[in-house]
């Protein structure tokens, strides 16, 4: 039993070092060597801690693994050790990390081998994996706000990797900022954390905190800061702006910090915590209504965009607002169970999408696609099979994680679920929209760009063939009761989520036949808007794309929420600059520090008087100081 205890631990470290090895080689000895084999050690050292999640994933189901590598802080009563652990919630996250990090990987080898820059892309992207591992496997929460920045550090260099466009540079910038002001609550809470609990490790901070009561005041602004930090990384309202500009990266990047990992921490996070949480019901109310009004903003957004890019970009923060909704009715199990589906299909979608731009050679614009169907047919099957996996069609990945949700939502409020099903039938119709643009009806792209359309090579379309098969079968590790089946998931997870289910009295659940009313309530309501899409932007495309009805410009035009930020927030910002350095700076300021120097020239000017080279006027001067003193000592007497 010891043995295979170490034998865990040497794993779960070198989960974390492979990772790190990769960064260190692409970046040192990358340009000395073949860009295929820089590729191929790079996706090693990531398919590598796949392997090992494998079988730490199988050991961990009734245990917790746990390793402390050093005393990294110790003063006086304050003790941070770095060091990680694994329970069946690390597991699972580790092989999304893992596995479809390998993939993406794989993927990039093609993608990018035209781009100079090859090693540097590879170097990031290991770096990236390790950090987010960092996040995942750590034991406290210091640990795991190191993880945190890391991957906020590597998000900026990947956005902004071709930094030969001012673009990106900005795209690049207005993530690292908008991420650092929902860390700054992280932090707070950290802060909060230690001062109340003496302590920042997970297993003592969750162990007190069950022993308190709900309601608790200083529980509720933990949860509340921490709630802040995810907002940030997970882009919720109203800090969710930065993840569409984002896709100024490379797609690749697109798709492992936006579909599988990056985004994904803040709902690991919540989840992780989900103790605390269960202690505090105004933040999971919170968190609930966020989270749906996020979902429901970003797919109304995505109906009338035009990038490719940025319609999965929108796509992903609707569904991370489906994650956050569960989250705050307390399925902490049906969140995670989106999660994972989400990263498989949306990890295809982006995927495919780049197959698509790299197959019309860099375009992006939807409206300059079409039929391509024809031409680049695997690439057109795996995108079908990610839509109706994302729309939540039977018996797909996605119709098992988001029926989940729904059912959650019902069972806590029912119009939770009716904006539930409202985002379920939008999100069908934009991700069909897009379908029926980009690979049906004509090409409406220039001809010249016509003669060069070709299928993606094979080292591109393998990983796009795996997800989508995992995106068909992804739903059987959630297979609901009403199947006569066990949740494997709910079983898996159950150890992690037990006493916050206790806390929060979990008992109700739906009967089946509620449960049938409320599929096919969903099933009817995606496939009305499915044939509404075909009928729209493939039988009458020209028609509609002409006239936009007013109602739908707020839409159309994103609410103006990049606008009114950059009236609030950048022009004011400025705005106060200019009059600080104007007004401060140059009329105070400056003018003090110019009247010192005036005051000590001209005073300089009056006292070289004094040294005149006259020896007489120093003898007179000298006995005056002799009478001042002498006079000055006969007072003291």
């Amino acid at each position: 039993m010891v043995s295979m205890e170490n034998n865990l631990n040497i794993l779960l470290l070198l989960i974390l070092l492979f990772p790190l090895a990769g960064f260190l080689f692409s970046g040192l000895f990358g340009k000395t060597i073949s860009k295929l084999v820089v590729g191929i050690l790079a996706s090693t050292a990531v398919f590598i801690p796949f392997v090992f999640s494998i079988i730490l994933a199988a050991n961990v189901s009734e245990n917790v693994i746990s390793l402390r590598l050093f005393e990294w802080i110790h003063f006086q009563n304050f003790n941070i050790s770095f060091s990680l652990m694994a329970d069946p919630l690390t597991a699972l996250m580790l092989l999304i990390v893992t596995g479809v990090g390998f993939l993406i990987h794989v993927y990039s080898i093609a993608y990018m081998q035209d781009d100079e820059s090859f090693s540097r892309f590879f170097s990031y992207m290991n770096l990236f994996i390790f950090f987010m591992l960092i996040l995942v496997i750590s034991s406290n929460f210091l640990v795991m706000f190191i993880g945190w920045e890391g991957v906020g550090l590597c998000s900026y260099l990947l956005i902004g990797f071709w930094y030969g466009d001012h673009e990106n540079n900005n795209a690049a910038k207005k993530a690292f900022i908008m991420n650092r002001i929902g860390d700054l609550g992280f932090l707070l809470a950290i802060f909060l954390i230690f001062t109340t609990f003496n302590s920042l490790e997970f297993s003592t901070v969750f162990a007190n905190a069950s022993q308190m009561i709900s309601g608790n005041s200083t529980i509720f602004w933990i949860t509340l800061l921490l709630f802040i930090g995810a907002t940030g990384k997970s882009a919720q309202i109203p800090l969710y702006t930065w993840l569409p500009d984002a896709m100024a990266g490379p797609t690749p990047v697109s798709a492992l910090i936006h579909a599988a990992t990056m985004v994904t921490a803040g709902v690991y996070m919540i989840a992780r915590s989900s103790i605390l949480y269960a202690l505090a019901p105004e933040v999971l109310g919170l968190i609930a209504i966020v989270g749906i009004a996020t979902a429901l903003l970003a797919a109304s957004i995505a109906i009338f965009q035009n990038d490719i890019k940025k319609v999965l970009a929108y796509s992903t923060i609707s569904q991370l607002g489906y994650m956050f909704a569960a989250l705050g009715v307390g399925a902490f199990t049906g969140a995670m169970f989106h999660l994972t589906t989400h990263a498989l299909f949306k990890a295809l979608l982006f995927l495919a999408a780049g197959s698509v731009i790299h197959s019309l050679g860099g375009e992006q614009n939807i409206n300059k696609m079409g039929g391509l169907s024809k031409k680049i047919k695997v690439t057109t099957f795996v995108f079908l099979i990610a839509c109706i996996a994302i729309s939540g069609i039977p018996p797909f990945s996605g119709f098992f994680s988001k029926d989940e949700i729904l059912s959650s939502l019902f069972e806590k409020n029912p119009l939770l679920w009716i904006l539930g099903i409202i985002g379920a039938i939008m999100t069908a119709f934009y991700m069909f929209r897009l379908y029926f643009l980009v690979f049906k009806g004509t090409y409406r792209g220039s001809e010249e760009t016509a003669k060069h359309i070709h299928e993606s090579s094979k080292i591109m379309i393998i990983p796009l063939i795996i997800l989508a098969l995992l995106s068909i079968i992804g739903g059987i590790l959630g297979l609901p009761e009403w199947m006569g089946s066990r949740h494997f998931l709910q079983n898996y997870l159950s150890p992690v989520f037990k006493n916050s289910s206790q806390i929060l009295h979990e008992t109700k659940h739906l009967v089946i036949s509620e449960e049938y009313i409320l599929i096919i309530t969903s099933i009817i309501g995606v496939l009305i808007a499915i044939v509404c899409s075909w009928f729209i932007y493939l039988k009458r495309y020209k028609v509609f794309d002409a006239k936009i009805p007013v109602v739908f410009r707020i839409f159309e035009k994103k609410y103006w929420m990049d606008e009114i930020y950059q009236f609030l927030f950048v022009k004011s910002t400025l705005w106060l600059s200019d009059f600080f350095y104007q007004i401060v700076e140059i009329k105070w300021i400056d003018a003090i520090v110019n009247g010192v120097g005036v005051l000590v020239v001209s005073t300089g000017r009056r006292l070289r008087y004094i040294q005149n080279g006259y020896t007489e006027f120093y003898v007179f001067m000298m006995v005056l100081g002799i009478i001042a003193l002498l006079f000055i000592n006969f007072l003291i007497r």
